[in-house]
């Protein structure tokens, strides 16, 4: 039964992005993926990225599992998974949010103002810290390299033509 009702609000939760003009491909009943943009007046301004939303069975009494696919510079972003560690969303995450909050406040709140201080990449997060001009140097090298439209389509019909995730979706490997 909380499965069901877990399946139901991310319907919910998803329709509302759609309407939001949110780009969104279902992969299965709890797993999503959502083109997201860079903030405007940010370094990560015209990036594009595809980020995966696995959907708990006890949607949306816990929070969803954020990760970005295609690669990010950020302090609070693991580099070779793509994990986002934002609080809001791991620890003081709250039924009254939904997939349209992560979007539209929570993910630009974290690109604009990253928190070098609690990182997952800690080499970001010292750059952000003592050395800001390589750090955003090294952003817009991933948005160039990574974050564009053109990898976003071409990693999008390689999904829609499989059916499945393909190991080449993502670029994480690239900088091994």
């Amino acid at each position: 039964m909380a499965q069901i009702s877990a399946q139901k609000r991310a319907y919910t939760d998803v329709t509302k992005l759609l309407l939001n003009k949110h780009e969104v491909w279902m992969m299965n009943t709890n797993e999503y993926f959502v083109k997201f943009l860079g903030p405007k007046e940010t370094p990560y301004e015209g990036g594009v990225w595809k980020v995966r939303i696995l959907i708990p069975s006890n949607y949306p009494f816990s929070s969803p599992s954020v990760s970005f696919v295609n690669k990010i510079f950020h302090p609070n972003v693991e580099e070779t998974s793509g994990a986002v560690c934002l609080d809001v969303i791991n620890q003081t995450w709250s039924p009254l949010y939904d997939l349209s909050n992560i979007f539209e406040v929570f993910l630009p709140q974290l690109l604009t103002y990253p928190n070098s201080r609690d990182p997952l990449n800690p080499e970001a997060a010292t750059l952000c810290l003592f050395d800001n001009a390589t750090f955003l140097k090294r952003v817009k090298l991933y948005v160039k390299k990574y974050a564009n439209i053109v990898r976003l389509e071409e990693e999008s019909e390689e999904v829609d033509s499989s059916g499945a995730e393909d190991s080449s979706m993502s670029e994480r490997e690239d900088d091994q």
